[in-house]
Order: structure tokens, then C-alpha cells, then sequence
């Protein structure tokens, strides 16, 4: 059996509004909001009995996804938002962009801030990290001509 397709990438935040409005600026589109709840999301997750409001947010190519989760019940036990780069575990997601200083000053009315600097790789790419919503680290790929 192969393979089909990554599905999703999912976030947990915390306001879920400017999480959305964040990633709209960014490009992708809001393809649906609802909750996801009871006995049978418990089991899914190991979690129990859960609510969950989530947002799915679409790249415009339609081939990617990132879910936004907003956790009800039960509370969230931990916060990796201000981790560093070098940590273990979920660390970011890269999107790629037409024009990375356009997208730092739209992103920068939402709160983005630079994790570091943007930098050109050969003359490839010009990259750089961002804190975006609640501080979730977002990469950023400008491919150069």
C-alpha cells in the first residue's frame, strides 16, 4: 500500500480568530470552521471526552492544509510556542511566497516578528523564520530566478 498525500499540518492555539486572520494575510484560504467533539474524537486522540473548534485553512495551490485547533476540553497541558529552532519534536511549517519582504510587512500588522534574518541561500532561495500567531515558528522561501 503507498502512500496518498499529506493531509494536514494542525497547531494548537489559542485565539483561534487571529490565527485565522494571520494566515488569510499569509495567502491560505479558510475552507471550513466547526467543532469537533465527543466520545468518538476521544478515542482519535487518546484525550477522552474533547471539544475542539478548528479551522481548516487550504494553501491556494488546494494541495496542502493546516489545521487550526482551538482545545474547550480538555485544558491544554503544555506550550511549545516559544521553543527554539534546535527543539525536538514539531517545529514549523514553510511556505513558500512571491515575495518575502511584501509578506513580512503584510504579516508584520498581524504581529509576525523575525526569528532571525533573511538570509539568501546561493541563488536559490531567501529564507527566514517568523513568530507568528501566539509565537508558532513559520518559515518563509522566496525561490529566486
Amino acid at each position: 500500500m503507498a502512500l496518498k498525500r499529506m493531509d494536514n499540518v494542525g497547531i494548537v492555539v489559542e485565539d483561534l480568530d487571529a490565527a485565522v486572520a494571520f494566515f488569510i494575510e499569509l495567502g491560505l484560504e479558510l475552507e471550513g470552521r466547526g467543532m469537533v467533539e465527543g466520545e468518538w474524537a476521544g478515542r482519535v486522540t487518546g484525550l477522552g471526552d474533547q471539544r475542539v473548534e478548528i479551522a481548516m485553512m487550504r494553501t491556494p495551490d488546494g494541495h496542502s492544509r493546516l489545521e487550526l485547533s482551538r482545545f474547550l476540553a480538555p485544558a491544554v497541558v503544555a506550550d511549545h510556542r516559544n521553543a527554539p529552532v534546535n527543539a525536538l519534536g514539531y517545529l514549523r511549517v514553510m511556505f513558500a511566497v512571491d515575495d518575502i519582504d511584501d509578506t513580512l510587512e503584510r504579516l508584520r500588522a498581524h504581529g509576525a516578528q523575525l526569528a532571525g534574518d533573511v538570509v539568501r541561500y546561493q541563488d536559490i532561495y531567501r529564507l527566514c523564520y517568523i513568530r507568528g500567531p501566539e509565537g508558532v515558528l513559520i518559515g518563509l522561501a522566496q525561490e529566486l530566478s
